[in-house]
C-alpha cells in the first residue's frame, strides 16, 4: 500500500502527501471543534456565575464562529503538508490571511451586536436615546470592514495610496451632494451627546408643544397635544431654543386677583395670610409671598408667588383649582367682594345745566358793552 502511495501522483503531487494532508487536515478539524466546544462551555458557566456582560459578549462572539469556517481552515493546514511550491505557497499564505482577518471581522462585529443590543435594553426603550449607541454601531462596523478591505488589497500587492486618495476625492463629492443628510446626521449626534431631551421628555419649541416618542438618525417624532405626530428635522429642531418641562423638579406659579375699592385696610392687611393658609393647605407646595401690589383701575390687586414641588401639569391645575375655592370662601365670609371691570360715570343734571347757562349769559353781554 505505501508503495503504491508513493508511486502515484496526482496533480503532480504523491499519494502520499495527499494523505498526509487528509489526515491533518481532520486533526485539524477535530481539534479545532473540540477546542471552541471546550472554550464556549467553560465561559459560558462562567458567565452564569457572574454579572459582568463582558464574558456573556465573549460566549456570543466565540458562538458566532461558523463550521464552514472551520473546515477552511482544516484544508489550508492540510495543504501545508502537500510540498506545493512557493507560487502556491503565497497564495496560501494570502488566502490565510482573507480567512483569519474576516473571522477576526465577523467576531468584532457579532461583538459590537451584542454591545449595541445590551446597551439599548439595560437603558429601557421608554426613555434612553438610542442615537449615540445606533451611530457608534454603524462607525465601529464601517471602520472594521474598511480596515479589513484595505488590508486585504494591500497584501494582495495592490497599491491602497491611491485607493485612498481616491476614496477621499469621492468622499467630497459626496459630502456635498447630501450635505442636507450628514447635517441631520450630525445634529442627532448633537442630541446623542448633549441630551437636550430624550424619549418620552415633554418639550415646546416655537409654536410646537408635544411629547418625544422617537428620535432617529434625520428626524426626531414628537406627539402633540391634539394627538397628531409631528416629524421634525433634527438640524431644524436644535435651531430652536427648547423647553423641556419633563426636567423640571417642581413648578413656579404667579397668579393675580383683585378686590373692590370698598375693602378697608383691616381687610386687605388680612388677605395675604388667607391667601398663605389656602396655599399651604393645597399640599405639594411651597408657599413664597403674597402682597397687596398696586392700585388698579376698578381694583386693589394683589399678586401671589407659590411653588409646585412636583412638575405634573395636571396636578399643578388641581391645586390651583382647590386655592381658588378656597379664596373665594375665605374672601366672602370676610365680607371682601372680588373686582370686575367697572366705571363710574358722574353726569349732571339737564335743570342745572340750563340755570349754569342762563347766568352766564347776562354776565357776557355787561362784559362786551363794556
Amino acid at each position: 500500500m505505501k508503495k503504491w502511495l508513493d508511486l502515484n501522483a496526482f496533480l503532480g503531487v504523491p499519494a502520499t502527501a495527499w494523505l498526509y494532508a487528509a489526515v491533518a487536515a481532520l486533526a485539524c478539524y477535530f481539534v479545532l471543534s473540540v477546542l471552541l466546544r471546550f472554550a464556549t462551555v467553560r465561559i459560558e458557566r462562567l458567565a452564569g456565575r457572574t454579572s459582568t456582560k463582558l464574558d456573556d459578549m465573549i460566549v456570543e462572539v466565540l458562538k458566532s464562529t461558523r463550521r464552514a469556517t472551520i473546515a477552511f481552515s482544516s484544508l489550508l493546514f492540510g495543504a501545508g503538508f502537500l510540498g506545493l511550491n512557493d507560487k502556491w505557497e503565497a497564495r496560501i499564505n494570502h488566502v490565510w490571511f482573507l480567512l483569519i482577518g474576516i473571522q477576526l471581522a465577523v467576531w468584532i462585529n457579532r461583538g459590537v451586536t451584542v454591545w449595541t443590543a445590551g446597551r439599548l435594553a439595560s437603558s429601557g426603550s421608554a426613555t434612553h436615546n438610542p442615537v449615540i449607541t445606533t451611530m457608534l454601531s454603524w462607525m465601529f462596523r464601517g471602520l472594521l470592514w474598511s480596515v479589513l478591505l484595505l488590508a486585504v488589497l494591500a497584501n494582495m500587492g495592490v497599491n491602497i495610496t491611491a485607493f485612498i486618495a481616491s476614496l477621499g476625492v469621492g468622499g467630497v463629492a459626496v459630502a456635498l451632494a447630501v450635505q442636507s443628510i450628514l447635517s441631520d446626521l450630525f445634529a442627532s449626534l448633537a442630541i446623542g451627546l448633549d441630551k437636550p431631551f430624550e424619549i418620552g421628555d415633554f418639550i415646546v419649541f416655537g409654536d410646537i408643544a408635544g411629547t418625544i416618542e422617537h428620535i432617529g438618525l434625520k428626524t426626531t417624532r414628537i406627539r402633540s397635544l391634539s394627538g397628531e405626530e409631528i416629524v421634525c428635522s433634527n438640524t431644524e429642531l436644535l435651531k430652536n431654543t427648547i423647553h423641556n418641562y419633563k426636567r423640571m423638579s417642581e413648578r413656579r406659579i404667579v397668579f393675580g386677583f383683585g378686590v373692590t375699592y370698598d375693602a378697608n385696610p383691616e381687610q386687605l392687611r388680612a388677605i395675604p395670610d388667607k391667601v398663605r393658609q389656602a396655599v399651604n393647605d393645597a399640599g405639594n407646595t411651597r408657599f413664597d409671598r403674597a402682597h397687596f401690589k398696586q392700585f388698579g383701575e376698578s381694583s386693589l390687586d394683589f399678586e401671589v408667588v407659590y411653588y409646585v414641588t412636583d412638575p405634573s401639569f395636571n396636578l399643578y391645575m388641581d391645586i390651583q383649582q382647590k386655592i381658588n375655592l378656597t379664596l373665594m370662601g375665605e374672601l366672602a365670609d370676610a365680607g371682601v367682594e372680588f373686582a370686575f371691570p367697572t366705571h363710574t360715570l358722574h353726569v349732571a343734571s339737564a335743570s342745572q345745566e340750563l340755570f349754569r347757562t342762563a347766568n352766564q349769559a347776562p354776565e357776557r353781554s355787561a362784559a362786551l358793552q363794556n
